[in-house]
């Protein structure tokens, strides 16, 4: 994709917050827990190399990625030694791949082992592939869901050259939400899996940003951390950070042009909104193609430290707002992020259009060019 380097509309990503939020959840950790920082999604829309590598500098243990293509982007970007696993599902054909490059991976059933091993015979190295079992307790993904499962594949897996069974995880469903119920369904599902098992997997891993913020007493030996490391409350506004973290994203623009209308001019495709007589409007040039979706024009964006509001639909690679008075083309126009001690949090903005914080970062996409400070 063509980044669009020649127009004033820029991401900028904060390392430093990043560095202090991955600081301040570890405070919160039991000693010895490992931090996996969650780079998946090219670091939720951030750039997965740059956070990577500063994620790194502040002392994470590795890496959890969703794609095997991730997992090669890190390794070819000098993270050649650092632990990183696909928690997504990978195939059996890559096996030789994921072995050389010593990647961890997902395995939901012993099947995929047999599907494995004659491609294993093409390794160039001697490394096995370090697999971790997914366990589904309640998340309706992947994994299996019985102890029977679970002690058959722990058997094969024993018996099986070319394979090194290094651990074990599931994925809550319910974490970020008020009502614990499930929480402990599925804490207790995974607990009687593993007392079943003949040898606890040297690493137990089912803590995401959520677990780690409110559950972090459930005894695992590796915490998952995404959204929570960039600065934002993977609960959105149902459940209060229990610490500050730093937002890491501020998405900018400026004013491209600017007009005064007259009572009754229209704005944007389908004339959905009239304006009113001597109302200033300017255009931004930002669009959905950018990842600035249609569903956002009903929120306003910050200018001069005042809340402007969306007028009409947002086109393709513009959008058109309303001004308190008239300002010149070139004036900062703040979409996401703070602006004269505003703030247009992604989690809050995402509540009104019923999504979630998560996919308006990931949704601003590689046109927009990423400023890292």
């Amino acid at each position: 994709m063509v980044v669009g380097k020649h127009r004033p509309t820029i991401e900028t990503v904060d390392l430093e917050a990043i560095s202090w939020n991955i600081q301040q959840i570890r405070k919160g950790l039991s000693p010895g827990k490992k931090f996996f920082a969650v780079v998946k999604a090219d670091a939720y829309g951030l750039g997965a190399v740059p956070v990577a590598k500063k994620a790194k500098e502040a002392g994470v243990d590795g890496f959890c990625v969703a794609l095997l293509d991730e997992a090669m982007e890190l390794r070819e970007n000098g993270l050649s030694d650092d632990f990183i696993m696909v928690v997504g599902p990978t195939e059996a054909e890559d096996a030789a791949l994921i072995a050389d490059n010593g990647i961890s991976v997902a395995v939901t059933a012993a099947e995929w082992l047999e599907a494995a091993l004659p491609y294993l015979q093409e390794r160039k190295t001697e490394l096995p592939v370090r697999v971790h079992l997914a366990i589904d307790t309640g998340m309706g993904r992947i994994g299996l869901r019985t102890v029977e499962e679970v002690q058959a594949f722990e058997a094969r897996i024993a018996e099986l050259d070319g394979f090194v069974f290094e651990g074990i995880f599931t994925h809550f469903a319910t974490a970020d939400g008020e009502d614990p119920t499930l929480v402990e369904r599925q804490l207790t599902l995974f607990e009687e899996i593993l007392q079943a098992m003949a040898q606890r997997p040297p690493i137990v891993h089912l803590a995401n940003s959520a677990i780690s913020l409110w559950h972090e007493a459930f005894r695992t030996d590796a915490v998952r951390v995404g959204i929570a490391m960039y600065g934002y409350n993977p609960s959105d506004t149902v459940l209060e950070l229990p610490y500050e973290l730093k937002p890491s994203v501020q998405l900018d623009t400026q004013i491209s042009y600017v007009k005064q209308m007259h009572e009754g001019d229209t704005i944007a495709y389908g004339a959905r909104y009239r304006a009113f007589e001597g109302e200033w409007i300017a255009t931004l040039p930002i669009g959905y193609a950018d990842g600035w979706r249609r569903d956002l024009r009903h929120q306003t964006v910050i200018v001069d430290g005042q809340r402007c509001p969306i007028r009409g639909v947002i086109c393709m690679d513009q959008c058109m707002i309303s001004l308190p008075k008239e300002y010149p083309v070139g004036t900062k126009v703040t979409l996401l992020g703070e602006n004269g001690g505003l703030v247009n949090n992604p989690s809050e903005m995402a509540v009104t259009i019923d999504t979630i914080g998560y996919e308006l970062l990931t949704g601003i996409n590689a046109r927009v060019p990423r400023v890292y400070k």
